[in-house]
């Protein structure tokens, strides 16, 4: 298949106007590895920008917020919740995005788009920390982003 080119059908949003408006929550979750060192900076307060888990928070939930502008066609979602919370382990910390709305199409791309900001928000928190003698960054990564549950209709 050639990818060069868009087809007649072009490029275009789902239609969802004549789907019903129901209940929505997607759950995502992933990990960014750390250095166990900088694992302890983070939770005693003293990394150089601040509270380095409160700042993932926030920028997770604007994400969120921002998603259809981030994905060309994500559509614009009500939302009614957003949470975002930490477990943090020996040498990672692991975020869950968890978003709700009552809409006509699902919150998932949302969910991923919060965990995954709320990672690389942690990520830039710390760099300087991360880094080797090289600048480089061969304990750091992000891995593990997925959708972890998915629901529609009442619970």
């Amino acid at each position: 298949m050639d990818l060069t080119h868009v087809d007649e059908k072009g490029v275009k949003m789902v239609e969802v106007g004549h789907k019903e408006e129901v209940f929505r929550r997607a759950v995502a979750r992933g990990r960014i590895r750390l250095k166990p060192e900088t694992i302890e900076l983070i939770k005693e307060g003293k990394t150089r920008k601040g509270n380095v888990l409160a700042s993932a928070q926030i920028a997770g939930i604007l994400a969120v917020k921002r998603t259809p502008e981030l994905i060309p066609l994500c559509h614009p979602i009500p939302l009614t919740g957003v949470d975002i919370s930490f477990e943090v382990g020996e040498d990672y910390i692991e975020a869950t995005c968890e978003v709700r709305a009552y809409y006509k199409t699902g919150v998932e791309m949302e969910a991923l788009t919060g965990v995954s900001v709320a990672l690389l928000t942690i990520w830039d928190m710390v760099k300087a920390v991360e880094k080797d003698e090289k600048g480089q960054y061969p304990t750091t990564r992000i891995y593990d982003v997925r959708v972890v549950e998915k629901v529609k209709g009442d619970v």
